[in-house]
């Protein structure tokens, strides 16, 4: 199965079993009760299935975890420089990984399958799986400061996918936490999304703000967000353990060249089919243009540059709200950077 695996570009398998992340379940609760989830109700539904696989699946014996390498070819957050250019994350500058990942997640499973007549079930951010405590018990990494899980050998950017099968499995050794006393994930933060150590609020991380939020950012985080259109990679970037760290070999999962640094002002003039034709494949397309748009003119907005309220303006009277408030917003800020 770990041959298959690595054959199909996996980079770490681990193996773990269901009731290994019992205290996943407190966490998640106390995230909940705070109101850190924001408007992801997603988060508060099925929590007693997220915190125990077995509740998700009786049957479940074994859990056994994959990761994908997505690292960078170079400095992530590079383009946060140019004021002119969106910044993408660096997850969704490729291929939407659930594309990649599933048909490959299958493979393995059925090998397992077949070997021994085990059943399975597979999972790539389709089910109430906590994939990260359980990556961290089998021993592919840890959660470090910023909630995010850590490799020794792959840093901050791995992509995760789950098999739930019913064969008893050897178990691999949970991951050790080596952030010691480091703080540059914290430290990073543009917004103080941390509340502290191994605490995220998401309703003050511009990855949330950007992508899960639906309606206006609140303004006071605005100005932080720069020119971050889906999506921030700050935290992760920064991580020491990232010097190990190798570009991704995938090719699927490589970064788009049209997705690096693309210009704001041709970002501000996609209309639905442009949207749909540039973010094709793309997790972006998720969020739909709308929420784009809205992110797109935030960061025109923080740019600096008053020749880009020719892209905005056109936006300040659409019919929908959110954007319009964005555009206004947007326009203010270049009118005031003009004075």
């Amino acid at each position: 199965m770990r041959a298959r695996a690595a054959a199909l570009g996996f980079a770490a398998v681990g193996v773990t079993t269901p009731d290994a992340i019992a205290a996943a379940g407190p966490r998640l609760a106390a995230f909940v009760a705070a109101g850190r989830h924001g408007t992801m109700s997603w988060l508060a539904e099925r929590t007693d299935e997220r915190a125990d696989p077995g509740v998700l699946w009786p049957e479940v014996r074994s859990v056994v975890m994959l990761a994908a390498n997505y690292g960078p070819e170079g400095d992530p957050l590079a383009g946060l420089a140019d004021r002119a250019v969106g910044n993408v994350s660096v997850y969704a500058r490729g291929r939407d990984y659930h594309d990649v990942l599933k048909g490959r997640l299958k493979e393995v499973a059925q090998l397992l399958e077949a070997r021994s007549g085990a059943r399975v079930k597979v999972f790539v951010d389709t089910a109430p799986v906590m994939e990260k405590p359980l990556a961290a018990a089998a021993g592919i990494g840890w959660q470090g400061r910023h909630t995010n899980l850590v490799s020794r050998d792959f840093g901050s950017w791995l992509f995760l996918g789950a098999i739930f099968t019913t064969a008893v499995l050897p178990v691999d050794a949970p991951a050790e936490d080596r952030c010691g006393s480091c703080r540059a994930c914290l430290d990073a933060c543009p917004t103080d999304a941390f509340p502290a150590p191994y605490q995220l609020d998401a309703r003050r991380c511009i990855s949330y703000l950007t992508i899960e939020h639906d309606g206006p950012i609140p303004e006071e985080f605005r100005a932080a967000i720069g020119n971050r259109v889906y999506g921030c990679d700050d935290c992760l970037a920064v991580c020491p353990w990232n010097k190990f760290a190798a570009a991704a070999a995938e090719i699927k999962l490589a970064a788009r060249p049209e997705l690096v640094a693309p210009r704001l002002a041709d970002l501000a003039g996609l209309d639905d089919a442009g949207f749909r034709a540039l973010f094709s494949a793309s997790p972006v397309k998720r969020i739909g243009r709308a929420r784009f748009l809205r992110n797109v003119l935030v960061a025109i907005g923080n740019s600096g540059d008053p020749a880009l309220a020719a892209a905005a303006a056109p936006h300040r009277d659409d019919p929908d709200p959110v954007i319009a408030d964005a555009a206004r917003w947007a326009l203010a800020r270049l009118s005031d950077a003009t004075a």
